[in-house]
């Protein structure tokens, strides 16, 4: 109804010249949030890749780093020389990736 009037068309059309826009322009998500609600601790020394890039891999799939374990982690990436985080994910009974695990599950 309201689009099919010709005067809102026009309305529309003014507001677009003068420079209204009319979408909104939120982040570009990745269309593929597999990490949605799911949170991961990053512990070790990853060898392929920096903390950096896997939390930035992590957060671009929907997901969240923290720095510690608790019994909201949903995995715990674990890199060489994995301390007290690995231990802590194992009693807790948290899923533990090592690196090749971790980048085979970013992959799909």
């Amino acid at each position: 109804a309201y689009f099919g009037n010709a005067e809102n068309l026009q309305l529309i059309a003014g507001l677009e010249t003068a420079g209204v826009k009319m979408t909104e322009e939120g982040q570009n998500l990745s269309q593929n949030q597999i990490f949605a609600g799911k949170t991961f601790v990053l512990t070790g020394t990853l060898e392929t890749m920096s903390r950096t890039q896997a939390t930035e891999i992590i957060e671009g799939l929907g997901g969240k780093v923290s720095g510690s374990v608790s019994k909201k982690t949903s995995y715990v990436v674990a890199g060489a020389e994995a301390g007290s985080k690995l231990d802590k994910a194992r009693t807790l009974g948290i899923e533990v990736l090592d690196e090749e695990a971790f980048k085979m599950l970013t992959a799909e």
